[in-house]
């Protein structure tokens, strides 16, 4: 039973065994990419900080070398935590790898499978670098069109009469945020000289202002923590863990409004649930590729289909619903007498682990939350759906016309 991968069973981090009456038969794990570089160029950047940012060593939106190795201590925690692939079963197809053609993406998966599968010859399928897929970014995807006058009606309608109130509504961490920018002096751009607008923009919503930009900066600052700077490289020597998570609340507050407004996140989040749910579908009739699916994509592409079911985590030391460098959100599916059932948990190591590069294991694993689905969850330990509520879920959360055959 060791050796079968279609038998193995899951060991959760509480370090309870769902096998004694269910089989993990297969699993997906849609990852974010890990710790990366600002994707602003340093001049624009420098433009909102009274000192210059520190230099990353590689260009605008690549995955940093300390952000690999994270990936790859990821990648053996996954090989151990699934159980999946014990030493001596060898390579073979045991895990099927899909990224986006970034840089960061690539490269991350790229790592996950040095972690999940060491010393084995891996296949990346992606697109050739660079090139557009509309699986991660939902352009082209199916028959269909975002109305962009509709999108941008679904985020005026979460925000009332007057949406500068959600500029009010942070002012503290905003203000926070400006002093961690500044200290005492005055950078040469204010978070605040653009005013808040919404505009419809190419089938979507474009924001500028004040949100915009400090979802940009805050994230910047998290990923300064996230790849082990220190003293006066990490926040100019101002940032420290409470400050961090309190600016971070700007990033997530965009990111819920842009990613997670349910018109908004069908749209572009469609065609990768869907591809998603054909995979379980064809596990639960026993023709997976491999019991294993990795999905290296974006932060965008966790919040979409977050959005899409309803779904949401706090994980310690982040905000409600954060999609940090590296977390992922896991589909399994298990086998009972009783049928299949499905399970989702977010994974993501915690701010000080991605700091210090503590090594994570089952015995020390990173912070994982099991996620309730709204619609199918039951009480039981793990929030179980049974498979065909889950399907029925999801495909009442997938626009038909927003995914490609």
């Amino acid at each position: 039973m060791k050796n079968s991968l279609l038998c193995i069973v899951l060991l959760w981090a509480a370090g309870v065994a769902y096998g004694q009456t269910e089989q993990l038969q297969f699993a997906v794990l849609l990852t974010r990419h890990g710790v990366r570089s600002p994707t602003w160029e340093p001049e624009r950047l420098n433009g909102y900080s009274l000192a210059a940012w520190p230099g990353w060593g590689v260009a605008p939106g690549e995955l940093t070398p300390h952000g690999r190795e994270l990936m790859k201590m990821m990648g053996g925690f996954y090989r151990e935590y699934f159980s999946v692939l014990p030493a001596q079963s060898g390579c073979g197809k045991k895990v099927y790898f899909r990224a986006d053609s970034a840089q960061r993406t690539l490269d991350t998966a790229k790592a996950l499978a040095e972690g999940i599968l060491p010393g084995c010859k891996v296949e990346i399928h992606a697109n050739p670098q660079g090139e557009s897929d509309a699986l991660f970014d939902g352009s082209g995807s199916g028959t269909e069109k975002p109305d962009p006058n509709l999108a941008l009606a679904a985020v005026k309608g979460r925000l009332g009469p007057k949406p500068q109130a959600i500029i009010d509504a942070h002012r503290t961490a905003f203000d926070t945020l400006n002093r961690l920018l500044n200290g005492t002096g005055k950078a040469a751009h204010s978070i605040f000289d653009e005013p808040f607008a919404l505009t419809a923009s190419k089938g979507t919503v474009g924001m500028n202002g004040p949100l915009s930009l400090a979802s940009t900066l805050s994230e910047d600052l998290f990923l300064e923590y996230a790849d082990g700077m220190s003293g006066g490289k990490l926040g100019w020597g101002r940032l420290t863990p409470g400050n961090l998570l309190e600016v971070m609340s700007l990033h997530t507050a965009y990111a819920d409004l842009m990613r997670r407004t349910p018109y908004l996140a069908r749209t572009r989040g469609s065609n990768l649930l869907s591809y998603i749910m054909k995979a379980m579908q064809e596990a639960a009739a026993g023709k997976a590729e491999a019991p294993l699916m990795v999905i290296s994509g974006h932060d965008t592409n966790l919040s979409n289909l977050s959005g899409m079911l309803g779904l949401s985590w706090l994980l310690p030391g982040y905000q409600t619903d954060d999609t940090p460098p590296g977390g992922a959100l896991v589909f399994s599916l298990w086998k009972s007498v009783g049928g299949y059932s499905v399970r989702l948990q977010f994974v993501a190591q915690t701010p000080e682990q991605m700091h210090d590069a503590t090594a994570v294991s089952r015995a020390h694993p990173p912070a994982i939350a099991n996620v309730f689905v709204p619609g199918c969850s039951s009480a039981a330990e793990g929030y179980p759906c049974s498979w065909e509520a889950f399907r029925d879920v999801a495909e009442g959360a997938i626009l038909p016309g927003f995914r490609e055959k």
